[in-house]
């Protein structure tokens, strides 16, 4: 059994690193730029309130900055949710990712799993409104999801959120991969309608940045944004990660550019990997799940190739794996890996 979440080059001798899914462009240059100026700021505290940033923010999405609240990633806004509205029963489809489950644990409620089925794409059923009864508190979604890179439609979605305001369901929206997809799917502007929705994304994915450590949550409910704040230590955000997330407010063209390259490389490594024999699961963000008869995972990274093995996955099994869409020679790179792969003395 591998670790519970992708990454781990300090343990693995890692030559290309498909197990974690961030922006293949890699950190825009503004904001590069801001993590190297943050430096000569090191010796005062950061803002407490992180003004700037937020102004930047709530004009980046055209939303009030009172209902704006920032993490130390999206995790810790996760884990603040939680101690924030104390759930007892939450609802968590599955797979998807464990840090909802992580989260819900501090709580000491009960926690509910919706499976979707292999055999429906991992999509939701009519029968998912039968876990989402009045005795449920709160509901962790992801649009995408991770790891199936499932994208739910608005009029899906509306139609989630409708049924969980009419039953009193607090629902955590994981929007941390809209950037890559159709952001018309995206509930930011359906935010003022929902007072239950909770809508959570980072800046970790789509400008490249996972080592900074910065989330964001949006909510139109004037008491909950201050309640999960509570729950949060002062100083969470560092200059780093104020600096660098002031610039990534600032860069629209370069999202829209990140969208259009990942759409092109992920059609050309799904054609890839099922031509290598691989059944590969329609997604439509910045990664891939695939299902393989073979141990790809322990052959890619003797190859100095970690991939995300989905072993552990709730709701997936043995074979299953989460590769990310990168740049082009890498993804020709990973494909002629896998390739060349050998079982039983002959090539796969």
């Amino acid at each position: 059994m591998k670790g519970i979440h992708g990454g781990d080059i300090y343990r693995n001798d890692v030559k290309a690193d498909f197990s974690v899914n961030v922006n293949p462009l890699g950190i825009p240059e503004a904001v590069e730029a801001a993590l190297y100026e943050a430096v000569e700021h090191c010796s005062q505290y950061p803002d407490i309130s992180a003004e700037k940033l937020k102004k930047a923010l709530s004009g980046m999405l055209n939303v009030p900055r009172e209902n704006l609240l920032f993490g130390n990633g999206a995790s810790e806004l996760f884990m603040a949710i939680i101690h924030g509205i104390r759930p007892r029963k939450t609802v968590i489809p599955i797979p998807s990712f464990y840090g909802y489950e992580y989260a819900a644990r501090a709580a000491d409620g009960e926690i509910i799993y919706y499976e979707t089925k292999e055999e429906n794409d991992f999509c939701f059923q009519e029968d998912f409104f039968s876990v989402l009864t009045e005795d449920v508190d709160l509901l962790f979604l992801a649009n995408p999801n991770n790891p199936t890179g499932n994208l739910m439609s608005r009029k899906e979605l509306i139609k989630v959120l409708d049924h969980c305001r009419d039953k009193g369901i607090y629902v955590v929206l994981d929007e941390c991969f809209i950037e890559f997809c159709d952001r018309e799917c995206s509930m930011l502007q359906e935010i003022n309608k929902y007072t239950n929705l909770i809508l959570v994304r980072a800046f970790t994915k789509i400008f490249a940045i996972p080592g900074v450590r910065l989330g964001y949550l949006v909510c139109s409910n004037p008491l909950l944004p201050d309640e999960i704040g509570r729950q949060l230590p002062e100083w969470n955000l560092s200059g780093f990660a104020q600096a660098a997330g002031y610039e990534c407010a600032m860069q629209a063209t370069f999202v829209e550019k990140t969208v259009a390259y990942i759409e092109k490389e992920r059609e050309f490594l799904e054609a890839g990997l099922k031509k290598a024999g691989c059944q590969v699961f329609p997604g439509k963000a910045n990664f891939l799940l695939i299902y393989s008869k073979q141990p790809l995972y322990d052959k890619l990274l003797e190859k100095g190739i970690l991939i995300r093995d989905c072993e552990n996955f709730r709701g997936l099994s043995k074979g299953f794996y989460r590769i990310a869409v990168k740049c082009r020679k890498e993804n020709e790179a990973l494909l002629r890996a896998i390739g060349e792969i050998k079982w039983n003395g002959k090539v796969k």
